[in-house]
């Protein structure tokens, strides 16, 4: 099968033919339709998440067909479409899984880090961390869902009941979360980066109540903000603009170095949080909520070869919304 490889991190992917995997048992082999792209594929190639099995193939929103089921598979068929989150095994034994808090695992393995991913023809994946997916997206629109909109989702958990509710980063993430926000009937402030006007109006487009630069003061104190960019500095800075009680949620994989800020900053009973993955309950959760809403996914499609290209867009803030890499056969 072709299959787009990180050798060494820093390099860009390569595009190779290597064998087709064989499922394990528990396992299942898909037939790859899609794989969104997400920021923390970028922190996988340019070595800012450690313990990446080289070489590798990257890539973990991923929408394919079961072609093949390992033994012990069961709840799946042959021709089945299912997708693949970040969170791709774990022990099942330790006291985070055995209490449903498998996203804690000390000993967890995710997709398109430690275990090969989506950009590829064809990839295999542990049958208990797979989702049916409901009919009503196309390959290409429910990709971003599976990670984009997982922890999305998660984060908005982990926001509480915040009726005033600050975005930083306006991207992938975002985007879809909006929409459960207003669905939920919460006021979303959104905060970009500098002079970026156009990712302002794509926030106000989607439903934000005020948009602005992520240095300034949102109109209103927030309950609670959401961190999607990987930025510590933006933690303080949120701090400022929540109100006594709050909370931040930090919600990306990985993030630069929080800065030394002033106690009174988090004075008031206000909470500084991490969102860790997703379980599985967040997954059946979501996507049964998803077209309920109805969440819309804004994409940007590239073929596999261009996958490098996909990363550079998203690592220059090229485009709004998600890009997703679409795999012929």
């Amino acid at each position: 099968m072709q299959a787009m490889i990180l050798t060494a991190p820093g390099r860009p992917l390569e595009l190779q033919q290597v064998a087709r995997p064989v499922p394990a048992a528990g396992q299942i082999l898909l037939r790859v339709k899609c794989c969104a792209v997400c920021r923390t594929d970028l922190h996988v190639v340019d070595g800012e998440l450690d313990s990446s099995a080289l070489p590798l193939v990257p890539g973990h929103q991923i929408v394919g067909e079961v072609v093949a089921l390992g033994d012990t598979v069961q709840g799946f068929e042959s021709g089945q479409r299912v997708g693949v989150p970040w969170l791709g095994w774990t022990c099942g034994n330790c006291v985070y899984c055995i209490g449903e808090r498998e996203n804690l695992c000390p000993d967890a393995r995710f997709t398109g880090h430690h275990l090969n991913g989506g950009y590829a023809e064809f990839c295999c994946a542990d049958s208990r961390y797979c989702f049916p997916l409901p009919d009503d997206y196309a390959d290409e629109q429910v990709a971003p869902l599976l990670c984009a909109g997982l922890i999305g989702y998660r984060s908005l958990r982990m926001a509480g009941v915040a009726q005033r509710i600050g975005f930083y980063g306006f991207g992938a993430a975002a985007h879809i979360l909006i929409q459960v926000a207003n669905h939920k009937q919460r006021e979303v402030y959104a905060f970009v980066r500098p002079g970026d006007d156009a990712a302002k109006q794509f926030a106000l487009s989607c439903g934000a109540v005020w948009a602005g630069e992520s240095d300034e003061l949102p109109p209103e104190s927030l309950e609670a903000a959401i961190i999607f960019a990987p930025v510590g500095a933006l933690v303080p800075t949120a701090l400022r603009a929540v109100a006594a009680g709050g909370t931040v949620v930090c919600a990306g994989i990985h993030m630069s170095d929080i800065p030394q800020f002033q106690y009174h900053l988090l004075w008031g009973e206000r909470r500084i949080c991490s969102v860790a993955n997703l379980t599985r309950r967040d997954g059946l959760e979501f996507l049964r909520l998803a077209p309920a809403i109805p969440i819309a996914t804004e994409i940007h499609r590239y073929p596999l070869q261009h996958v490098n290209e996909a990363l550079d867009d998203l690592r220059h803030g090229r485009y709004q919304g998600s890009a997703v890499i679409t795999v012929s056969h």
